[in-house]
């Protein structure tokens, strides 16, 4: 789970991973209610959440702490009930609502988003239009001209988004670099048992400067996904390189290689490629993965290869490697977060507090008079060894 909070005051959910809190579990929903506007009527509101994909780590919560279905039913919580969170815009691959996979049976969480999905692609089909809280961008197109009847609320592959709830915000901007959508059927079999991701670069302005910190947000797309983003813009690595990168399907050895880490250990070989479309770091840059402590094991995810690997990528630029389950100390955790500033993304300074506090961590490093800036992640996500979002 990553929340993006622009200069504008608009918020960006990239995934949701709610567990029950308790036994060492911490209470990220209360994490997150912390950092989010509420609107006139109280109710908590995300501007745009992004499903990269529908594993249930990716998507643990959707039902029991948003609101799906029309807002005007919208219910008011009663005493010591949570107030669900309004999704104002969903971001989502045409793949997610359209179909499922061959043999794949969509958890309840993602069931929901797919029926909320349909839900707002058919209203804006019957009406050519939004209404507040029906809104939806659909990241990519589908195969065989599925989505040319959509075209206005389509994002296409190589292009980039630029409005968040029916609004030009120039405070961000996210280059959208796959699903790419176009496809024979065992290309896209292939993508669908290799995870394809939503794959965004994201740009995230801090004043004027539009390009402040760039962040890259892959999912759990896999090796083969790499490899066709390199293909597609080697030719201009500006399209892809990055400030900041949440590691791929949580440090996983299979976004760099074909090849199985448990069973081949150190001789398992890099595809030149993934690795190129991975290592376009820009000076000082950070590479957080978002898993479980790595330890020099055959797990993966996470994997200690992969982990070498990035490591070895941000070792040209003076970059850091980061581990969300260490960050405050791997007893007690805390989420990570980032200013954005004018010379790119800083981590900012633990500062443990009681889950009560109201203090907004996420701000920008100019003027007080502008709205919070910032990008961060939560402690201790969970990481299976194997896709746990198919039941």
């Amino acid at each position: 789970m990553t929340l993006i909070k622009l200069e504008s005051g608009r918020s960006i959910l990239i995934d949701m991973n709610i567990r029950q809190s308790g036994d060492g579990i911490r209470d990220v929903s209360a994490d997150l209610r912390r950092r989010l506007d509420t609107d006139e009527t109280g109710r908590p509101y995300v501007d745009a959440v992004l499903l990269t994909h529908p594993d249930q780590d990716h998507c643990r919560g959707l039902i029991e702490h948003f609101h799906l279905g029309p807002l005007a039913d919208y219910k008011q919580p009663k005493s010591g009930e949570l107030a669900k969170i309004v999704i104002r815009e969903m971001w989502s691959s045409p793949i997610v609502f359209r179909r499922t996979p061959k043999d794949q049976t969509l958890c309840k969480d993602a069931d929901a988003w797919r029926k909320e999905a349909r839900r707002r692609v058919n209203l804006y089909k019957a009406n050519r239009k939004f209404a507040a809280g029906d809104r939806i961008q659909v990241m990519g197109e589908d195969r065989d001209g599925k989505t040319d009847d959509i075209a206005e609320i389509v994002v296409k592959a190589g292009k980039t988004i630029t409005s968040i709830d029916g609004n030009t915000d120039t405070a961000f901007r996210g280059r959208l670099l796959a699903p790419k959508g176009q496809g024979t059927d065992e290309e896209e079999e292939r993508r669908s048992k290799n995870h394809s991701s939503v794959i965004v670069r994201f740009s995230v302005a801090n004043g004027e400067k539009l390009h402040a910190c760039r962040f890259l947000s892959g999912g759990d797309a896999m090796v083969g996904i790499w490899e066709r983003i390199w293909a597609d813009h080697s030719a201009d690595t500006n399209t892809i390189n990055y400030h900041l990168m949440q590691a791929p399907h949580h440090c996983s050895w299979h976004s760099l290689s074909y090849d199985s880490w448990g069973d081949l250990g150190e001789k398992a070989k890099v595809s030149p490629d993934a690795r190129k479309a991975l290592g376009q770091a820009l000076s000082g840059a950070y590479i957080v993965a978002t898993s479980k402590p790595i330890k020099n094991d055959k797990d993966d995810p996470p994997c200690i290869r992969a982990k070498r690997e990035y490591e070895a990528i941000l070792s040209s630029v003076n970059g850091v490697f980061l581990n969300t389950s260490l960050h405050g100390g791997e007893d007690d955790p805390v989420p990570m977060e980032f200013d954005v500033n004018a010379t790119g993304p800083k981590l900012r300074a633990v500062v443990k507090q009681a889950a009560t506090s109201a203090r907004s961590l996420l701000r920008t490093s100019t003027a007080a008079t502008i709205p919070p800036a910032g990008i961060g992640f939560p402690p201790r996500p969970v990481t299976p060894v194997k896709p746990a979002g198919f039941a």
